[in-house]
């Protein structure tokens, strides 16, 4: 029996080292570290990267605040009730919510910090930074050097081509709205909820060189334009023709366009190494609450920031609202059918309701929202580190739907 399990054990030993070996030859000894190391991502990665530094304005028009807390504390009753907490406060601390502010017509109405977070703190974007690309291939189209959306991306990364002729037939437009066909691993360790090491999520957070991953490994599974399938990759292809383009790295081109120009504070983008020095565009902008939530505003007002036109408003109405050209058939039942349904659209999320309105919202994992409601002039902004108790935009839906 004993001999029987030192040879289950030695066995099991030895498959993993083969394993990780392998990973390491495929991927890179510091993706295993990282996997290893770090393995579930949370909002205090940053800490274990190398930081782009993007400075904000250095001066810049403030909100005016007039608290209404218990009137936005009442709005989450339903879902404190729903979750079995007999206050707001309960809620917000075992949720792991960091952040709440909620902005009405340019006023700030609620702005509080949770478990130890503060204004200054920093938080993590995770993939609310898919909205912020976005925001920048505007930009570039507004200065003229992407000509369009509808442009090819090997106009910009060329050397796609000799690896597959195909990738000629992948615009901008495709990778903005998730329908490029991009390969993207999905798989799951066999018996669990627990991502594979191949899991592309894993593969591209993780690895030391994401360009070379871009220009070399990543293939095409599908048509472009046939089917809707969310990958991290799509935003990386993004943020290369963004540095082709410009000339500059992303996070330069964040602070010109964006940050120093009507941001409070300074913000980080976190890159995949020193070496490589390329930002991971998917998920790792950090920032503070309040600016995701200057963000939203400028959003809600088309571009404009108190007079000054920041990015085109077509650009705003073209990348937040429903493109209804697109066939529902193509996106997960989950997202709906009928007149209550997600959307999305150029890297935003949107919620459309039976009255004819919407709402759209960059999202990010662990409960990162900046969530725009047009027609009630209202931003809010969530931050936080878990889902158990809070489910993102869908519970920011119901808030909206009871907004004054």
């Amino acid at each position: 029996m004993r001999k029987k399990l030192k040879i289950t054990i030695v066995t099991i030993i030895s498959f993993v080292l083969f394993l990780l070996v392998l990973l390491s030859i495929q991927y890179s000894p510091t993706y295993v570290y990282r996997l290893i190391t770090m393995n579930v991502a949370d909002v205090y990665d940053y800490k274990n990267f190398e930081n782009h530094e993007i400075q904000g304005a250095k001066s810049t028009n403030t909100f005016i605040s007039q608290p209404k807390e218990k009137y936005v504390e009442s709005l989450f009753e339903e879902l404190v009730t729903k979750t079995g907490f007999n206050s707001f406060e309960e809620w917000a601390i075992e949720s792991q919510t960091t952040a709440l502010i909620v902005i009405k017509k340019d006023t700030i109405i609620y702005e509080k910090y949770f478990n130890g977070f503060s204004r200054d703190s920093y938080f993590h974007s995770q993939s609310m930074a898919k909205s912020f690309i976005s925001f920048l291939i505007g930009a570039a189209i507004d200065d003229g050097i992407i000509k369009s959306v509808d442009d090819p991306i090997t106009n910009y990364i060329p050397e796609l081509i000799e690896r597959d002729s195909s990738f000629k037939k992948i615009t901008i437009k495709h990778l903005l709205e998730m329908r490029s066909g991009l390969k993207y691993n999905t798989s799951h360790i066999p018996f669990t909820n627990i991502h594979s090491p191949w899991h592309d999520e894993a593969v591209g957070y993780y690895h030391p060189n994401v360009r070379k991953l871009l220009l070399e490994n990543v293939e095409i599974s599908s048509e472009p334009g046939k089917d809707f399938q969310y990958s991290n990759y799509n935003t990386s292809y993004l943020g290369l023709i963004l540095e082709r383009a410009t000339n500059v790295t992303v996070s330069n081109y964040l602070e010109q366009k964006l940050w120093s120009r009507i941001m409070e504070y300074d913000a980080l983008f976190s890159i995949d190494s020193k070496e490589s020095n390329f930002e991971y565009m998917p998920s790792r902008l950090i920032g503070r609450a309040i600016d995701y939530a200057r963000f939203g505003q400028l959003m809600l007002n088309e571009g404009n920031w108190y007079g000054n036109q920041i990015i085109s408003k077509d650009w705003i109405q073209e990348s937040t609202q429903e493109n209804k050209s697109i066939s529902r058939d193509i996106y997960p039942k989950w997202f709906g059918r009928s007149e209550k349904r997600i959307y999305y659209n150029y890297q935003w999320w949107g919620h459309a309701n039976k009255d004819g309105t919407f709402h759209f919202y960059a999202n990010g994992n662990l409960g990162q929202n900046i969530y725009i409601i047009p027609h009630k002039e209202t931003v809010i902004v969530h931050c936080g580190n878990s889902l158990q108790y809070y489910s993102g935009d869908f519970d920011l839906w119901n808030v909206a739907l009871q907004l004054n």
